[in-house]
């Protein structure tokens, strides 16, 4: 029983660097089991199916973007700062992952439809959930920074946020975040 942490965090792992550096579509359980070093019936005895594996690598990896945001808030010195702190949380989230192509939520985005008519996808609830936090946040540490118009500042910084990603994956411009943020400023002050 020991083991099976260790087992599943393995399968997380190889599953994470595997969906997001090759595609989520491209890459089978088998690849993953094998990347692991676990048999097929392993990976299938902790997830199930490949949703199963998605879902729980990206709540995994909501869950460590959240305690680098945190952190990043805590550290800021002003509301101003806190508001801006979605940038150095971009810092040091990617500083600290493994090897990945680009954000994980808008990869899997990118792969897979949105479900039509309210159907359930528990994969798409993390994206949507993931979505709604950056941008409830954003909008409540807009309110706390006394901007004028928070919704409206918290959307542009959203675009900002999502543009770094975006920019990150395609190398260009160069220093997206610095950039992000110097630009996240001029609408925070106007």
């Amino acid at each position: 029983m020991a083991g099976r942490p260790h087992t599943r965090e393995r399968i997380l792992d190889a599953a994470e660097a595997l969906f997001f550096r090759n595609g989520i579509a491209v890459t089978g359980v088998d690849q993953v089991a094998a990347s692991a070093g676990v048999a097929i019936v392993t990976l299938y005895k902790h997830f199930g199916a490949k949703d199963n594996l998605l879902r729980e690598v990206l709540a995994r990896r909501l869950e460590a973007w959240t305690r680098h945001w945190d952190a990043a808030v805590d550290r800021a010195g002003s509301p101003e700062d806190r508001l801006l702190a979605v940038f150095e949380a971009v810092e040091t989230f990617r500083a600290a992952s493994g090897p990945t192509q680009w954000c994980c939520f808008l990869a899997t985005a990118s792969e897979r439809a949105a479900p039509a008519d309210g159907r359930a996808d528990p994969v798409f609830d993390l994206v949507r959930q993931d979505t709604r936090l950056v941008a409830e946040r954003l909008s409540r540490l807009a309110e706390d920074a006394r901007c004028g118009d928070p919704d409206g500042v918290a959307s542009v910084l959203l675009l900002l946020y999502n543009g770094v990603l975006a920019s990150l994956l395609r190398g260009s411009p160069a220093d997206p975040v610095g950039r992000a943020r110097s630009a996240a400023r001029s609408v925070i002050s106007s």
